[in-house]
């Protein structure tokens, strides 16, 4: 309960910095604020979401060898194809972050 105040919180500052950031535009681009936030709350939980992901899958890989040693190399070899899964979640979080700065 106390990580989400926190992450609501920190969420909330950023969108009054982002707001007082692009006053001084003029008022042209009064919505730019929301794709910028947008963004940045994009890649942040995603790199959130895989950071625990990778941890979990390496840590319970590491387990599963620990216990079973001549059942390394196919623990290995699924946990290496399970993480670029899990990577290619981080890399399409990215490549949708880039397309609301750089396109819309």
């Amino acid at each position: 309960m106390k990580l989400v105040r926190i992450f609501f919180s920190v969420a909330l500052l950023m969108v009054m910095a982002v707001g007082n950031l692009l006053a001084a535009d003029g008022g042209e681009s009064s919505d730019k604020w929301a794709i910028y936030l947008a963004a940045g709350l994009c890649i942040g939980i995603a790199a959130f979401g895989t950071g625990l992901g990778q941890g979990k899958a390496t840590g319970s890989a590491v387990e599963g060898i620990a216990r079973n040693p001549s059942a390394s190399p196919r623990i290995m070899t699924s946990m290496i194809i399970g993480l670029a899964m899990i990577e290619s979640l981080a890399i399409y979080a990215l490549v949708i972050a880039l397309v609301l700065l750089f396109v819309i």
